[in-house]
């Protein structure tokens, strides 16, 4: 069965953290689900080889109000890293923001996939990985 190899959360709310860290082991679709609760830890994390590897997730899902570093500033410093860092990556914007700001910008924004409010569903979550990853068994 085919499977995410690596799935980022970056969301400061720890509640919505656990929900969708459960959702995803339920539905049995990614290998490793790794949380950062802000888009500093998030960018440190991504340019952090570990076994000599970067991370490379194959999956991020962002919040946009963060402390420390929000998800339209990590935004940009992600566009900022190396091709190495953060090709191939399919990037959520996963928030509660009701604000249509927010949504036209992540439309505008080539490097997010998709706008999704929270918290994810199993329905919603099912969507999403047949649409960005047709080839995963969900």
């Amino acid at each position: 069965m085919k499977r995410l190899k690596r799935v980022l959360l970056i969301d400061d709310y720890e509640a919505d953290n656990f929900m969708h860290e459960m959702l995803f082991e339920e539905m049995g679709c990614a290998d490793e689900i790794v949380v950062k609760l802000n888009g500093r830890e998030a960018l440190d994390y991504l340019t952090t080889p570990q076994q000599g590897q970067l991370p490379r997730p194959d999956l991020i899902c962002l919040d946009i109000n963060m402390p420390v570093m929000n998800g339209w500033e990590f935004l940009a410093a992600y566009e900022a890293l190396d091709e190495d860092m953060r090709g191939g990556v399919v990037l959520m914007m996963l928030t509660t923001s009701l604000n249509p700001d927010d949504k036209s910008l992540a439309d505008s924004n080539e490097a997010i996939s998709d706008f999704v409010s929270k918290p994810l569903t199993r329905e919603a979550l099912g969507e999403l990985l047949s649409k960005h990853f047709p080839d995963l068994e969900v």
